[in-house]
């Protein structure tokens, strides 16, 4: 039985050629995600990465501008990843409360591989997002690239949780805010759990990260 194959959208602003158009594509992004993993954005390169695939670092640019690009497409592909398992996980859903707590189970749970797509592995990109996403936009460039769109995926994904936030109490003031905070608490609290346990109280087997959101946001919006 063959493996469903599902196509995660990207904005073709993001690169000069499709990577997912040609399998030397599909190789800069599979080993580039695990050099970034291995080395860190800032000594990663794309001399080394021709070096791991084989392949000219020219052939490389001929794909994406930087490896600020190559960052933020990588940034893109996981939020659209995200929604697209968001979506899916809360289309048949009646209760604005159980597409809520779906949403933050999603956002905040450990990610696991996803053999729907064979060139990417998720669970090694989603420790690239907690890490090194920031870098993406903590940048002078960073309100140009807003303009550009770069950011839209992360963005849509935050506003389709917070109609889910309103959907349970539609008087709330910050539903942007509450949103973005779970996210991004919950990236510090894993890299937290893995560097520096000493400022979360996460313990194995325990889901503390999940737990603790879901109960947050139920406490933040008992009305």
């Amino acid at each position: 039985m063959n493996e469903l194959q599902i196509n995660i959208a990207t904005d073709s602003k993001l690169y000069f050629k499709d990577p997912e158009s040609s399998d030397l594509g599909k190789r800069i992004v599979e080993h580039g995600i695990e050099m970034i993993h291995e080395l860190g954005y800032e000594s990663f390169t794309f001399k080394k990465l021709g070096d791991r695939i084989h392949s000219n670092e020219s052939s490389i640019y001929r794909y994406f501008e930087s490896k600020h690009a190559f960052l933020i497409y990588l940034l893109n592909w996981y939020w659209s990843w995200i929604e697209y398992k968001l979506v899916f996980a809360t289309t048949n859903m009646e209760s604005a409360e159980d597409k809520l707590e779906t949403a933050i189970q999603l956002l905040t749970e450990e990610v696991k591989e996803d053999t729907s797509f064979t060139f990417i592995n998720e669970f090694i990109l989603n420790k690239i997002i907690i890490i090194e996403s920031s870098k993406a936009y903590h940048t002078k460039g960073v309100d140009k690239e807003n303009e550009k769109g770069f950011y839209k995926t992360y963005k849509r994904v935050v506003q389709r949780v917070c109609d889910f936030v309103l959907e349970v109490n539609p008087t709330f003031d910050y539903p942007h805010m509450l949103v973005s905070t779970i996210i991004e608490g919950a990236h510090h609290q894993k890299y937290f759990s893995d560097h520096l346990p000493a400022l979360t109280d996460c313990e194995d087997g325990k889901n503390n990260i999940v737990k603790f959101y879901k109960q947050l946001v139920k406490d933040v919006l008992r009305k």
